[in-house]
């Protein structure tokens, strides 16, 4: 039986992508690394990118949400003393939606920067907003996921998972995927219709340092080919379309990796989160919105 679902997922992960060999190297630019953008931050997390191609990201501790302008690699601060966010991500309404581990809600800032909750008391360490308005954010403590639809109106969709922390949509949003840090495995849901998650299966096995070693994978994004990229202890780990491994792209520093994402109007530039710092490279790949985006 564990076969099958595996097998299923696998189908749908797959989708009417092609299968075939995704090497590094059709992501990576020859000569091109890590390029750092800001420093000396508490601990960083969070990338977004937002309708222009410009990345937010938040430093947890400080309460405080950066900007980054794209073009100028500028940095500027967007919120302070909001809540200590850990999750962003804009939703099909060009607004910067947030996820709040110790105030446990999820939130939404306007133009200014304040947020205002639109659900409380839930666990809400990572998010990810689909085209419909519908929210999933992972609940690390509670083992947990959880749906938060437009209204405000909340269930758990999944459970039974060790450390829930990452979460992501492939592009077709068939699919969602949850990093479980506390193992090897990336997991794999079918969204229904209705938005709840069934078939869960640990469809990715991540590289590890040691044998009996967890992975620490957090945050996730995808592109428009269908690759999956996870920060993991181990560095920045890709999986093809049918969930293979393709390599392990190294870390900026060596400090923890938490989260990635894909910025620029071209969203062909990969922003890291490591440690107290954000980082940049430019690829080959180009990463994927879900919905219609507008500037509000």
């Amino acid at each position: 039986m564990r076969a099958l679902l595996v097998s299923l997922v696998l189908c749908l992960l797959a989708g009417n992508l092609a299968a075939q060999d995704m090497p590094l190297s059709d992501v990576l630019i020859d000569g091109q690394g890590w390029e750092v953008v800001a420093e000396g931050y508490r601990f960083t997390d969070g990338p977004a990118v937002d309708p222009a191609g410009d990345v937010y990201f938040t430093d947890v501790p400080s309460q405080r949400i950066m900007k980054i302008d794209h073009a100028t690699g500028q940095v500027s601060t967007f919120s302070e003393g909001e809540g200590g966010t850990s999750g962003l991500m804009f939703g099909p309404d060009g607004r910067l939606y947030g996820s709040q581990y110790f105030n446990r809600r999820i939130v939404v800032f306007d133009k200014a920067g304040k947020a205002k909750p639109i659900a409380e008391d839930l666990g809400a360490n990572d998010l990810v907003v689909a085209s419909n308005g519908n929210i999933y954010c992972t609940d690390t403590p509670g083992h947990q996921v959880w749906l938060v639809r437009p209204d405000g109106e909340k269930e758990v969709v999944a459970k039974d998972i060790t450390a829930p922390n990452g979460i992501i949509l492939w592009p077709n949003e068939g699919t969602l995927v949850v990093a479980d840090s506390a193992g090897k495995n990336l997991i794999a849901y079918r969204v229904e219709d209705d938005g709840t998650l069934s078939y869960g299966s640990p469809v990715y096995t991540c590289r590890v340092r040691a044998k009996d070693a967890p992975s620490k994978a957090d945050g996730m994004t995808v592109d428009s080919a269908g690759r999956l990229y996870v920060a993991t202890d181990s560095g920045l780990q890709m999986f093809d379309s049918t969930a293979r491994i393709s390599g392990v792209i190294h870390k900026p520093t060596g400090a923890f990796l938490t989260n990635i994402t894909l910025g620029g109007p071209k969203l062909d530039t990969f922003y890291a989160t490591c440690g107290g710092g954000i980082y940049r490279r430019t690829t080959q790949a180009s990463g994927v919105r879900y919905g219609k985006v507008e500037d509000k």
